[in-house]
């Protein structure tokens, strides 16, 4: 695809996040938000539509992501899906190849989620293994008893997390390692939530 200048990018990650958080914007918002004319927008969108990043439906909000747009973000930073093996032939040769997978929507993961690598053995009751993938929803508050990523000390860590009255605890899940649950203060910096825990991926 051809690249976009700097101005250009800018607008198009404005209206990238946007359209993902599935809050389409009109031009007079994107205007606004970088302290353009309107008729500079109208042009400015005009571009990324001709460069085939946007496409638009009609409509005072109907700007959406191309087809296009979409397809190189898959081939660039998806999976490929292979549509037939054979002996002897390489199997990711471009003609096997059907169409990248974007792993996050395979996942049936949002768009603002990132995985983290397990490090220990703290979880496994929950079924979260030393060197799993955990995906992760960002979140700097969770559910009362919910599995979380959590920065205890400056260090990362996967608990379930139970808040009570005056302080939070850190619950492990390994019976049989004897992992104690580790209470904090609540209101304590020592504590911090990174995110809610929405699954699970394991190398096999």
């Amino acid at each position: 695809m051809e690249l976009l200048t700097e101005k250009q990018r800018k607008v198009f990650a404005f209206i990238e996040v946007r359209l993902r958080a599935g809050n389409p914007p009109s031009q007079r918002e994107i205007a606004r938000h970088f302290g353009l004319a309107q008729n500079a927008v109208h042009q400015l969108v005009g571009y990324l539509k001709q460069k085939g990043y946007l496409s638009d439906s009609g409509g005072h909000r109907g700007l959406r992501l191309s087809k296009e747009y979409l397809n190189e973000k898959r081939r660039t930073e998806g999976i490929p899906v292979v549509g037939r093996v054979a002996a002897g032939e390489p199997i990711l040769a471009q003609e096997n190849i059907d169409e990248y997978a974007d792993l996050k929507e395979l996942l049936g993961l949002p768009a603002d989620a990132f995985l983290l690598k397990v490090s220990g053995e703290s979880m496994i009751d929950e079924g979260i293994m030393d060197g799993d993938f955990v995906a992760v929803r960002p979140s700097k508050t969770i559910e009362n008893g919910k599995i979380a990523v959590v920065l205890l000390d400056d260090e990362t860590t996967v608990k379930r997390v139970s808040v009570q009255r005056d302080r939070i605890a850190l619950q492990p899940a390994n019976k049989a390692a004897g992992y104690k649950t580790k209470y904090v203060k609540r209101g304590s910096k020592r504590v911090q939530i990174v995110g809610r825990v929405i699954g699970c991926i394991r190398k096999i």
